[in-house]
């Protein structure tokens, strides 16, 4: 007896369902499934490797490795062939939310808008943490507090270690996490391209208490630099230092 076909993870519906060259015949039509378009999203677009994709889909490296080459020749036959393409159906279930995407956060939003389509809003928020404060260095914060938020009352706190993550790594540790929203001090660039690419919002160049900040932002008072950035972030030949020291952050802290 053959043993059941596991249902593939995905983590984001097409923006498109259908594509169909000018001069298509109408009978000419070739489907995609929704499995095979996800290994494409995450293998072609994402720049994942089999591996990576098998564990973010819940699958073997093998189904992977099938559903890649079906799904392409596919594409192809559509490119070269003139076919419509159509995107639907196959054995898929959605992200609940919870699973650790590898790169994009597509869980985390995806569960945060199901949320708010039950008229609420859902935001996480993440803060560089030590002793209270805010920590001025992104790149080197052990810790983060992460803050949930539902309908703008704080309903859970959590104080989370880093384990060595660093810099742009750090914006993959904090979309694992469901984090949306990100209080910093100083930050660099690549760290600011990573978070972008997360979509984790960024508020830095603030300073002072955490739980306050947090308040604050909430209430749409924070003080923070949209324009924040630390030319000593990404330098590997500077030693530790505060970035609030060296003025990072939109004003001091002191």
């Amino acid at each position: 007896m053959p043993r059941p076909q596991l249902s593939r993870r995905i983590c984001e519906k097409p923006r498109c369902d259908c594509f169909k060259p000018e001069n298509a015949e109408e009978n000419e039509e070739i489907v995609l499934t929704l499995d095979e378009y996800e290994v494409i999203r995450l293998v072609d677009y994402e720049k994942l490797t089999h591996e990576e994709c098998a564990r973010q889909m819940d699958v073997s490296r093998t189904t992977v490795t099938n559903i890649y080459e079906s799904a392409r020749y596919k594409v192809s036959d559509s490119i070269v062939n003139g076919k419509k393409l159509r995107i639907e159906g196959g054995n898929y279930r959605f992200c609940d939310g919870t699973a650790r995407c590898r790169h994009s956060g597509f869980c985390t939003r995806a569960k945060n808008e199901k949320t708010e389509e039950r008229g609420e809003k859902v935001m996480k928020i993440a803060v560089t943490y030590e002793n209270g404060e805010i920590f001025q260095h992104f790149g080197h914060t052990e810790q983060f507090k992460l803050y949930t938020v539902e309908d703008g009352k704080i309903t859970a706190e959590e104080i989370v270690d880093t384990c060595g993550s660093g810099h742009g790594a750090l914006a993959g540790f904090l979309a694992a996490n469901g984090v949306n929203t990100l209080v910093c001090g100083g930050i660099g660039a690549g760290a600011k391209t990573a978070l972008a690419e997360s979509g984790i919002r960024l508020y830095g160049g603030a300073c002072g208490n955490a739980d306050e900040a947090v308040k604050s932002l909430i209430a749409g008072t924070l003080s923070f630099n949209p324009d924040v950035r630390c030319s000593h972030h990404d330098s590997e030949n500077q030693g530790e230092h505060s970035c609030g020291d060296h003025g990072c952050g939109s004003h001091s802290c002191h």
